[in-house]
């Protein structure tokens, strides 16, 4: 199923050009054209999915399962020393195309991708008053 419009769904049927990397049933992985590092993939489900709060449970695992595969080739073919995954939610996480995928990013020493953390002070306000609040709320759905 696509979305009309949807660049990531033009990209899975082929209408788009993309560097891919994998596909299999239910996933395409290919490269991101505005890499953040060496090696920066997408990975996207084949059914159309918003975001990470739409995509079905089976569609998630099988990115995952895709993005570490390719984290695994960017370790042993390009010498990454790390990997990040990063998935964004929403325009306040970032997220520019409303299609769920996850990015593959390799790290390097010294490649100067960063995210900046939050201020000491500020991370322990955050635990403090919004652990229990989301222990509470999975608990409630449980």
């Amino acid at each position: 199923m696509s979305e009309p419009g949807c660049l990531f769904c033009g990209i899975v049927a082929g209408e788009i050009p993309s560097q891919r990397v994998y596909e299999d049933e239910r996933t395409v992985a290919f490269m991101d054209i505005s890499p953040a590092t060496a090696g920066h993939a997408l990975v996207v489900p084949r059914r159309h999915a918003r975001d990470v709060l739409e995509i079905e449970a089976d569609d998630l695992a099988a990115c995952t399962a895709t993005a570490q595969r390719i984290a695994r080739q960017a370790v042993e073919m390009l010498g990454a020393e790390g990997v990040n995954l990063l998935q964004s939610t929403g325009r306040a996480a970032w997220q520019t195309v409303f299609h769920f995928h996850l990015h593959v990013i390799p790290r390097y020493a010294g490649d100067g991708w960063t995210i900046k953390p939050q201020t000491q002070e500020r991370a322990r306000s955050l635990l403090d008053g919004d652990a229990q609040a989301i222990k509470d709320a999975v608990a409630s759905t449980d």
